[in-house]
């Protein structure tokens, strides 16, 4: 499968802008065969949490709007990254995913909300898993700080999921955690992760570096740090394959696990 990473330079709190550049992007990514598009972390304010009374899309109407029109529109999945949503007054971090038919088939708040950008004081954290299925790939879809938290992502593969969508905002300053965390996370599940960072140039410090990695734990193709758009053939077979030579699943003792006293 033909995977569309975009990897935008999000304008902070300009809402019409980001809209406008992310379908100029999405667009092209289908004119050049992307056949799966996947979006950065709150692609359509930026972190602009202080004017989420005024930014945040209400009940996530213009989003779901925009992400179900261009998927039926261009008969690609679209792995919505996440966006600012409101919903019964409240703020949360929301990624929708949308599959080439245009059918919404999973809504996600992220669960682990970042205390060092305050994400605690200005948004809800989620409650819910996120597995979906696009086509025949199993998958799955976590935001930015879900992947420090390895048991998370753990749940998700299993429950079936081959593949880990991750959406994120991750700064400058802790750039070689995210590559080194996306790598394990990857090594670990015996999964593909494919991960979409943003840019920024002026207000916020983030510089790309999006990553494909597979279930070996081979990265297969990195980011640049400045806006991109890379088209990258993903071969989710070599899932099988890599669980086949290391039997991790079959190998594991989870009632010893649950036995353990969490501190």
């Amino acid at each position: 499968m033909k995977i569309g990473c975009i990897q935008m330079n999000v304008g902070f709190g300009k809402v019409d802008e980001n809209f406008e550049r992310a379908e100029q992007l999405i667009r092209e990514a289908a004119s050049k065969g992307a056949e799966l598009v996947v979006l950065p972390e709150m692609w359509n304010t930026g972190y602009a949490l202080e004017k989420l009374g005024e930014l945040a899309d209400k009940d996530g109407a213009r989003s779901k709007a925009f992400l179900q029109g261009l998927s039926s529109e261009l008969g690609i999945h679209i792995v919505g990254g996440s966006v600012a949503t409101e919903k019964d007054e409240k703020f949360y971090n929301t990624m929708y995913v949308y599959n080439n038919e245009g059918k919404l088939v999973s809504e996600y708040s992220k669960v682990h909300l970042f205390r060092l950008m305050n994400e605690d004081k200005f948004l809800e954290s989620g409650n819910a898993m996120n597995r979906f299925a696009l086509g025949e790939v199993e998958a799955g879809g976590v935001i930015c700080y879900d992947i420090r938290f390895p048991e998370w992502l753990r749940a998700h593969a299993l429950a079936g999921a081959n593949v880990l969508f991750v959406s994120a905002q991750w700064p400058t300053p802790r750039i070689d955690h995210w590559k080194t965390l996306l790598q394990a996370r990857a090594i670990e599940n015996q999964c593909f992760v494919i991960a979409v960072n943003r840019i920024s140039r002026k207000v916020e410090n983030f510089n790309g570096q999006s990553m494909i990695i597979e279930p070996w734990g081979e990265v297969i193709w990195t980011g640049s740090e400045t806006e991109e758009l890379a088209i990258v053939d993903v071969d989710f077979s070599k899932v099988q394959e890599v669980r086949s030579r290391i039997p991790v699943y079959d190998d594991r003792r989870p009632t010893l696990y649950a036995g353990v006293v969490e501190k």
